[in-house]
């Protein structure tokens, strides 16, 4: 039987293999789960449930606080807010749990549900683990043991999370952005209100795209998996800088006034920077993943910044945070963690922060940028082979070990196995396009013919 939790929640074609009633199962499941772990004991459970504008979202919603409900949970319905809100206010609200409905970057068919513990942090993966088994044990016959009466959940719309949660945003800043012309496209997502209204109380002038949401055009060519209309706006409206985010705005990339694409390792990069040089980067350390551009390493290595990687994904680099006791962390991908004031990745607060430093420095983004110099990356998808053995073929780690000889301190090779897929990607950076290309070129090859 297949896995139904992933990396980050549930997801599925919504209405096809994510149903309303695996919705409300997995709903009441939770519920069960967190009552016998004790999250609930001594008092009468609440949970924060919040979505995407998908049009999927509305039934779902539905789905999971009648689920909640019939097991005793009073929910605060908070609507449409981003991931990241939802997080902050079961933390902020003192709830047991939160739930979130995004498939976040994904297609408008797809969606997702999404637990957060107690004080907003993603669920324990064991928890998770036995929320699934839970669901299944049920979904198999196994009658609930439901409440009745005056011990049935009640609901209620919590319109006050939109103000709270803006609230919380503006007043972590640590200046104002009043003389910055900001544009954000906000993919016509869970931030398209959000947003906007956090950069204008913060000071900034605003521009919008792509902040007008009707069910079915989340990400549709805009947000931060297609830029071109950010860039084109920016330039048009001889803007300062722009924002993008994805479906639930848990990702922030950045444009310059160029309409140059400033990504998540340079988005790090620069907070990085502020932050150690206000005082603020606990342990002068921040964390990422291996798949970071070497030109962020080295940008690290430069301003005396130690560098953490763990493995592909922002629940990793938020363990790794955790454990450890740092401010910072994030991917690529444009997931920054800043764990001062947010329990997970915040698109929105990333943003803001950006544009804080721009507006702190009077420095243009393109220039604080250049702290770090993107490496040319040149990723390979080899698909049909034995993924198991990257790790245990002689012959892969000789011609491994013979491409970084002749990428040497410039270059950096990364064979990395999918988690879901009978495929291993095979990533090279150098110091040119061409290099970089002819290196990946040759141990695609390589994995190929020794995998396939």
């Amino acid at each position: 039987m297949a896995r139904l939790f992933g990396t980050d929640g549930v997801r599925g074609v919504a209405n096809g293999s994510l149903t309303a009633e695996m919705t409300l199962g997995l709903s009441v499941a939770a519920a069960h789960v967190l009552a016998e772990a004790g999250t609930f004991e001594g008092h009468r459970p609440v949970a924060v449930v919040g979505r995407d504008p998908r049009a999927s979202g509305e039934f779902l919603e539905a789905a999971v606080v009648a689920g909640l409900a019939s097991a005793g949970v009073d929910v605060l319905r908070v609507g449409v807010l981003p991931t990241p809100a939802v997080a902050y206010l079961t933390g902020a609200l003192g709830a047991d749990l939160g739930v979130m409905l995004s498939a976040s970057h994904n297609p408008m068919p797809d969606n997702g549900i999404k637990f957060f513990a107690r004080g907003g942090h993603k669920l324990a993966d064991e928890l998770e683990d036995r929320i699934e088994q839970t669901y299944h044990q049920h979904a198999g016959g196994q009658p609930w043991d439901r409440p009745t009466g005056a011990g049935v959940g009640r609901v209620r719309d919590y319109d006050e999370g939109f103000d709270n949660y803006v609230a919380h945003l503006v007043g972590v800043l640590p200046n104002r952005l009043d003389g910055l012309s900001v544009v954000i496209d906000g993919a016509h997502g869970a931030a398209s209100r959000v947003s906007p209204e956090a950069f204008a109380r913060a000071g900034a002038a605003v521009t919008t795209v792509g902040t007008d949401p009707d069910g079915l055009n989340i990400n549709d060519e805009c947000g931060s998996t297609h830029l071109d209309a950010l860039r084109a706006a920016v330039v048009e409206h001889g803007a300062d800088l722009g924002v993008a985010h994805d479906g639930d705005a848990d990702r922030c990339l950045a444009v310059d006034a160029d309409g140059n694409e400033i990504d998540g390792d340079q988005i790090l990069a620069v907070l990085a920077v502020g932050l150690r040089d206000a005082g603020g980067l606990r342990k002068n350390t921040v964390v990422a993943t291996v798949m970071s551009n070497l030109g962020f390493k080295l940008a690290m290595r430069r301003e005396g910044v130690e560098l953490l990687q763990t493995a592909v994904g922002d629940r990793y680099v938020l363990e790794e945070m955790k454990r450890g006791g740092y401010s910072l962390g994030g991917e690529q991908s444009g997931h920054v963690i800043v764990l001062d004031h947010a329990t997970t990745g915040d698109g929105t607060l990333t943003g803001l922060m950006l544009a804080a430093r721009v507006a702190a420095t009077g420095r243009p983004l393109a220039e604080l940028a250049g702290v770090m110099e993107r490496l040319p990356q040149v990723l390979i998808n080899v698909p049909d082979v034995d993924r198991s053995r990257v790790d245990t073929s002689a012959e892969l780690a000789t011609a491994v070990a013979e491409a970084e000889r002749e990428l040497g301190e410039t270059g950096r090779v990364l064979l990395r196995p999918s988690g879901t897929e009978p495929l291993v990607r095979v990533m090279v950076e150098a110091a040119e396009t061409e290099l970089a290309r002819s290196v990946a070129d040759r141990l695609a090859d390589v994995v190929k013919r020794v995998l396939g």
